[in-house]
């Protein structure tokens, strides 16, 4: 299989002096033109009576990066990937399977211009190895990965901007469970564990920040019945660090429960209650530790952070015309 795409963004970029929040005056701004070509291909065979299957494929994506007055930029990378799943006998209902694959992403386009010493994009090698059981109602799955970035991507909260830090290497593990506790009634949960995550090359060690090393999922999901759908959904995140070269900074952990339930009403007419934050519990969607200051004090380091939502409730009704 063979394909490509292709994409074009026009950005209106601006910075404004503000007074209690509010944009008084255009500080600086300018017209960011970013394009991204791709082309891609990809095969795939089995063999053993289709125990054994194998796949590849290739990517080339190319950017062009260009703001009003500044000049034009470009960058472009292959990306490679592989998957090899292995079951040993079809009357053991375990598979083993190995993968790889490289992803990227770019640099800001107003950092492109201002830097263009800086690497322009950045790749992420990511292997995978591990196993899956499906028997009856039950499926578990677990693998060990390891990722490895030619540069670490690194929010600047300053002037909101992402800037790449130099090579970084994580690893971890991750498992996946679903149950069918009934025919209309499931339960499933997954967790992944990042055992280290640090840059490469560095004496004494520098440890990647703001990213959390636990996170994990579960679910209720209750399927048509009785014309009721809907689901029960936690999510959660542990403590992680926020400054790389002191371990006692580091931003809370959260859990959030989220509700959702449909249900049909009549032929074309449905209803649907969601809500989030179930517990109405506070918590902070991101935080961030950097210098800042308030009226009438010194500049001082402290954690700022985005609250996230309270409980909140969406009613809706959805119409259907037609079959």
């Amino acid at each position: 299989m063979t394909g490509a795409n292709s994409h074009d963004n026009q950005i209106n970029v601006g910075l404004y002096s503000q007074e209690d929040r509010v944009p008084i005056a255009l500080t600086t701004g300018a017209q960011a033109h970013v394009t991204n070509e791709a082309g891609y291909a990809q095969e795939s065979a089995s063999g053993f009576s289709g125990r054994l299957i194998l796949s590849a494929g290739l990517r080339y994506d190319l950017f062009r990066f260009g703001i009003a007055n500044a000049g034009l930029r470009y960058g472009g990378r292959w990306q490679p990937k592989a998957a090899l799943a292995y079951t040993p006998s079809h009357r053991i209902p375990i598979t083993l399977h190995a993968n790889y694959g490289r992803g990227i992403s770019t640099a800001d386009a107003r950092v492109v211009i201002q830097h263009p010493e800086n690497p322009r994009i950045s790749t992420t090698d990511f292997y995978e190895a591990g196993a899956s059981h499906s028997e009856g109602r039950l499926s578990i799955s677990e693998d060990f990965f390891l990722i490895d970035r030619s540069h670490e991507e690194v929010y600047i909260p300053d002037n909101a901007t992402y800037e790449f830090k130099g090579p970084s290497r994580a690893y971890g593990f991750e498992s996946k469970a679903n149950f069918a506790l009934t025919r209309r009634l499931s339960i499933n949960g997954g967790l992944t564990k990042v055992a280290n995550a640090f840059y490469q090359r560095t004496v004494p060690r520098i440890y990647v920040v703001s990213a959390p090393h636990f996170v994990a999922n579960a679910g209720l999901t209750l399927s048509a019945w009785r014309g009721w759908s809907g689901s029960l959904r936690l999510r959660a995140i542990n403590h992680y660090r926020l400054d790389d070269s002191d371990s006692s900074v580091v931003a809370g952990g959260h859990t959030v429960v989220d509700l959702g339930v449909s249900r049909r009403i009549v032929r074309g007419l449905d209803f649907s209650l969601s809500i989030d934050n179930l517990t109405n519990r506070d918590y902070y969607e991101t935080q961030n530790y950097f210098q800042s200051r308030l009226p009438g004090q010194e500049p001082a380091f402290r954690i700022h952070g985005t609250p996230g939502y309270p409980l909140t409730a969406i009613i809706g009704l959805t119409f259907r015309l037609g079959g």
